[in-house]
This record gives structure tokens, C-alpha cells and sequence, in this order.
């Protein structure tokens, strides 16, 4: 019935509101004279209320009074006409003082009557709008089947949560509770809805049929977010977030911004919180060499650094889109420090030489890097050139050209590799703590290492896999039942290598806290049932063995290791024995990179510098065996 209302036109609401402001003045008019009608004079009370209408008429008019739909009336509406009649009272008040003061008749437009008048006008104006919005809202809506909706958290962000919900129709959304951990909360009312405590959401479930949970609150803790989520998850409730208040569009909550949760968020383990005053003053004013700066880790390194001051910011990558894509972000974030983009490989010494004449970097940190083990089992030459011999430049012209701290990004795959791409990192790590050991005495350069698994949503990662196979109807490919990874964010992740990088005085490899280790298997079922789907019914999850080079799970310390704390406990300090290796080694390890067909001396070679290395599921395996290289079969019967 109220699908095809037409708009009311402006005038029909002009004389409604001129209507019932008539009507509040002759109400204010009784309630001068205690409803006596004897006492009235209606001559004069005519001649009154025509001053009133034209008074209003005009006042009305300036503030475009009647231009809103009153369907949609909101409290900027009610602002507009408080406004607007204060003022005509200011107006009506100035010619009830001019009449006195020319000797006319006495108008009744006395301070009380005025205040009483406007009063019940603003109170019948508003609240006629009100009335009909809501009527128009409850026809409607009275017969559709809407969604019942839970919202977590009953603060700001909440409470506009609400509005967004049930104000857009095509949502057909009925907010019917708050949850919230605050007890000073719980057991009120806002904004029409009760306050229940989080405990009380099975029973919420249990008395009504809910279908969506919106969590708002910022501050959960990450075993309670992910006890919700899971609950919901197992009543087949979808769970829907939204952003923090500074990613809201232009201050105001839009409803696409209203969002399923990602399995990202349910990873997060609880908020780091750093607050190193020595970072902020050995960044703010410095130039600083980034690597790798359009990959995952290296933007967000880059973001984080832009909120310290330096001077200027060189952003190093082979990739071109990426680097560009990176520029216009910075560009579109108003960065306020001088940023460089700078297109180049590690691998290129006379590139990479231009850079510290062009820029005199006094911090470098150097995240570029092959990464995927598959891929590198398969071309474990290019492991070795861009690995490691592209930090041996990099290291190398750092001390050459005065830098003052090195940064080295490795992974927990270097300990104990079972690949090439862990055991190129280990080798890059050995280089990197022979300088320190060889400039140790001169105190020229701090070399620090760092450490971490997994970071949730980089290039590669393998929640992005199974989101495209879960899209496409499955199956959802993991390797083996029970592997196992650590997770990280990409924020956290670069919070800490910051954190480390300001904290170390050279030589130490951090290792960072990585949490729990989490089955692959249950991320892929989680997964599904996030895109409201059930696993082995609507999506199969499908085993296909492990890849090349992979374990079923990762470390971070080996067996001759061990760590100390740091003042942050979140990172560790690895001490890890001096394992010393001439020049001519490395020489002989770049000559074979950069020969054909020597593809399993030069992992042999690996094995030899790093002993710990021990091939798994790969045809490198072999060379663990006794006898070495003499019992290797030929290179190209590789399984690809």
C-alpha cells in the first residue's frame, strides 16, 4: 500500500505546518486565560493570530522549513525548525515592543505566552512528522519476512549499526538485542533494544531464530571473538563486522561497509602495543632503504615508517605495477615524509650501487626475496642468486657506503630447512652475522635479523587459495591432515620487525612470538562455513600430499639454539653458535647459481654450508643419503 506513495508536495506541508501552529496558539491562548472563554477577547485574538501566520509565513519560507520528506524526517529536520522558531518568537516579541512603544493596543505576546507558544509549536511540528514516519515505515514493513539481528557491542559504533541496519529498507533487517562484556551496560535499554550480557547469547539463540550477529566492539579479546564466531558458526549464524571508526567514509558508517567477517580477523591474536620512543628517534629525519617495498611485508613497512617522520623513504622493487600501485596509495594517503620509488633488482650490484650514491640510505630494510618452496625446489639457482647473493650486495654496499642498521627479514623456514628456499634464507642469515662478526670491532654497522612464520593475506598466501576454490564450488586443496601452521598479521608482522630492528645492537636474530600453531585443515573448514557453507556436504576438502620441500610444521629455534628475553614479550633473541665460512665458499656457491645443468652440486653445496638441511619430499632428498651426489639420479627425471 505505501511501496508508491508519491512525495507530498511542499506547499501542502507549508499550510499543515502553518495549521498546527494556529493550533498551538490558540492552545497557548486558552492556557493564558485557565480555559476561560469569557475573559478572551476574539477580536483581538484574531488580529493576534493573523501576526503569528505571517510572522511564521516568512520565517518558515527562510528556513525551507517544508523542503524535507517527512517520511524521511531525521533530528536535523527538528534542529531546522527549533530554529526557525526562535526566531519568528524573536520576531513576534520585536513587534509587541514596537506596539507598546507607539502607544498601540497591548499585544499578548508577553515572554511566558511566547515561551508556551513555541514550546507546544515545536512539540506538534515534530511530533506529527514523527508519527507519520514511523506509521509510514510500520505499513511498509509490517509484512515482510525480515532477518533477526544481534548486534555485539552497545557503544557508538554499535548504536549507529543500528540506524544503518534498520534504516534502509532493502536490508529488511530487525535489530533485536545488544550484547556486550560491560556490566555497568547490561541490563539497560538503548535505543529501544535491551542490553544483554555475551554469556546470554545461546539463550538469545535458543528463544528467537537469529541470523546475523554484528560485532562492532574493536577491543575483543582474540579467544573471545573467536569463541563467538565459532558458536555462531555451529548454529549457522552468519557473523558481519564493522570497521573501525577511522576507516568510516567521510565520518559516517556506510551499510557496504557493514561486512562478513574474514577468516583474517578470526587469526588476529590479541592487538601488539608498542610504544618505543628510541624507534621514533631513529627513524624521524633519516633515509631509509626498503627492499622488496611493493610485496606484502615491504608496503606495509613502508606504511608504518611514513607515520615516523623520516626524511625520505626509498621504495625498491623489481615489480613494476606493484611499485606504481604502491605510489599512487601513498599518494592517495597524503603521506607527509618524501617517498622515492626506485625500480630495480637486488641482484643488479650496479643498480643497487646508484641507490646508496643517489640516496646515502642511513637504515636499510631489506624484505625483497624469492619465497614460495614449490617453486623454488624447482629453480633453486634463482634461490641462491636473489636470496642470498642479493643480500651479500646489498650487506656488502651497506657497509661500503656507512648505513647505519641492516635489517634482514628471514622466515621460520630456515630453521631446520627441508628446502631450498629455507636453506637460501639460512645461508643469507650466516652471511649476514659473519659481517656483523667481521666489523664487530669498528662498530660501523648494525646487522639484526629477524624472524616469523606465516602472514595472514600475503601474495601467495594460501587463505586467498582456498577463498578462489570455495568461489568456484571446491574442492579445497590441503596438503596433508595434519599440518600444521603459524599465522601472523602483516601489520603485527612489521610492528615487530620495527620493533626489533630499533632494539638490536647487532648480530641477533629476533624471533617473534607466532601464537598457536593452527591446523591447515581446520582453516579450510572454517573457511567454508564462513561462506555459510557446510564441509564435505556443500564443499569437499580434498588431500593431495604434501609439495616439494614442505613439512608438516615450522620452527623457530633449531636444537643448538637458544633464546633470551627482550624488554617486549612478544620478542625473543635467538643466540645461535658462529659458524664460520670463507669467502671462497660463497664464490664457489655463485658459480655453480650461474652454471647449467648444476643443479644438484649446487644444493650440495647448500647441504654442505648449512648441515642442519635435510630435503623433504623433493628429489634432492637423495643427497641426504650415503653416498651423496654418486647415487643421485639425473636431473631430469625431476617430477614437475
Amino acid at each position: 500500500m505505501f511501496t508508491k506513495v508519491n512525495i507530498v508536495p511542499k506547499w501542502v506541508i507549508f499550510l499543515i505546518d502553518l495549521s498546527i501552529c494556529s493550533f498551538a496558539f490558540l492552545f497557548s491562548y486558552l492556557i493564558k486565560y485557565n480555559f476561560v472563554l469569557k475573559g478572551i477577547n476574539f477580536n483581538d485574538l484574531l488580529n493576534n493570530l493573523a501576526i503569528v501566520l505571517i510572522a511564521n509565513t516568512l520565517v518558515f519560507l527562510s528556513f525551507k522549513t517544508s523542503s524535507g520528506i517527512i517520511r524521511f524526517t531525521s533530528i536535523q529536520d527538528a534542529v531546522r525548525i527549533s530554529y526557525s522558531l526562535i526566531v519568528a518568537a524573536f520576531v513576534l516579541l520585536f513587534i509587541s515592543l514596537i506596539t507598546k512603544s507607539v502607544g498601540g493596543n497591548e499585544l499578548v505576546f508577553s515572554n511566558s505566552f511566547l515561551l508556551i507558544y513555541s514550546l507546544f509549536c515545536f512539540l506538534f511540528l515534530v511530533s506529527y512528522r514523527v508519527t507519520i514516519k514511523y506509521t509510514f515505515n510500520y505499513f511498509r514493513t509490517y509484512n515482510l519476512v525480515r532477518k533477526n539481528v544481534i548486534i555485539y557491542g552497545a557503544g557508538e559504533l554499535g548504536m549507529a549499526t543500528k540506524r544503518i541496519l534498520e534504516g534502509d529498507r532493502s536490508l529488511q533487517i530487525k535489530v533485536l538485542a545488544f550484547l556486550d562484556d560491560n556490566e555497568h551496560k547490561t541490563g539497560k535499554f538503548v535505543d529501544g533494544r535491551y542490553i544483554y550480557l555475551s554469556e546470554d547469547i545461546q539463550m538469545l539463540v535458543e528463544k528467537y531464530k537469529i541470523d546475523e550477529i554484528v560485532i562492532t566492539a574493536h577491543d575483543l579479546i582474540a579467544e573471545t571473538k573467536t569463541k563467538i564466531v565459532d558458536f555462531c558458526l555451529e548454529n549457522k549464524i552468519t557473523v558481519l563486522t564493522v570497521p573501525p571508526l577511522e576507516k568510516w567514509i567521510n565520518g559516517q558508517l556506510a551499510k557496504n561497509q557493514i561486512q562478513a567477517i574474514k577468516i583474517e580477523q578470526l587469526l588476529e591474536r590479541d592487538p601488539i602495543f608498542i610504544d618505543n620512543e628510541t624507534l621514533g628517534s631513529q627513524i624521524k629525519g633519516k633515509r631509509i632503504l626498503v627492499t622488496g617495498a611493493a610485496g606484502s611485508i615491504g608496503s606495509e613497512i613502508v606504511r608504518q615508517l611514513t607515520k615516523l617522520n623520516p626524511e625520505n623513504i626509498i621504495l625498491f622493487d623489481q615489480a613494476e605495477t606493484p611499485l606504481h600501485l604502491l605510489e599512487l596509495e601513498l599518494g592517495d594517503l597524503q603521506v607527509q615524509c618524501k617517498y622515492t620509488p626506485f625500480l630495480g633488482d637486488v641482484t643488479d650490484e650496479k643498480r643497487l650501487e646508484e641507490v646508496f650514491i643517489r640516496f646515502q640510505p642511513q637504515i636499510i630494510y631489506h624484505a625483497a626475496a624469492y619465497k614460495h618452496v614449490p617453486l623454488m625446489e624447482n629453480c633453486p639457482s634463482e634461490a641462491i642468486i636473489t636470496n642470498v647473493f642479493g643480500t651479500k650486495i646489498l650487506a656488502d654496499l651497506s657497509v661500503k657506503y656507512n648505513v647505519q642498521r641492516f635489517v634482514f627479514i628471514s622466515t621460520d623456514k630456515a630453521v631446520n630447512p627441508t628446502n631450498i628456499m629455507g636453506a637460501s634464507k639460512r645461508i643469507a642469515e650466516m652471511y649476514i652475522h659473519s659481517l656483523h662478526n667481521k666489523y664487530l670491532s669498528e662498530n660501523k654497522i648494525k646487522f639484526i635479523t629477524t624472524r616469523f612464520g606465516n602472514v595472514l593475506g600475503s601474495n601467495g598466501s594460501v587463505l586467498n587459495r582456498f577463498k578462489k576454490q570455495i568461489l568456484r564450488g571446491g574442492p579445497v586443496t590441503v596438503t596433508h591432515p595434519n599440518i600444521i601452521r603459524f599465522f601472523m598479521t602483516i601489520p603485527e608482522a612489521c610492528q615487530l620487525v620495527l620493533e626489533a630492528g630499533s632494539m638490536g645492537d647487532g648480530g641477533e636474530i629476533f624471533l617473534f612470538d607466532m601464537g598457536k600453531p593452527v591446523p591447515i585443515v581446520d582453516l579450510a573448514k572454517k573457511m567454508i562455513r564462513l561462506h555459510g557453507l557446510v564441509p564435505e556436504i556443500d564443499i569437499k576438502i580434498k588431500f593431495v600430499g604434501l609439495r616439494f620441500g614442505e613439512k608438516l610444521f615450522e620452527e623457530l629455534l633449531n636444537n643448538s639454539e637458544n633464546t633470551i628475553k627482550t624488554y617486549h614479550d612478544k620478542i625473543l633473541i635467538a643466540k645461535i653458535p658462529n659458524i664460520p665460512f670463507s669467502e671462497s665458499q660463497f664464490q664457489e656457491l655463485l658459480k655453480l647459481a650461474n652454471q647449467s645443468d648444476s643443479e644438484m652440486k649446487l644444493v650440495a653445496k647448500m647441504k654442505e654450508l648449512v648441515p642442519q638441511f635435510l630435503s623433504n619430499n623433493s628429489i634432492y632428498s637423495k643427497l641426504d643419503e650415503d653416498g651423496g651426489l654418486h647415487k643421485i639420479i639425473p636431473i631430469t627425471a625431476r617430477v614437475k
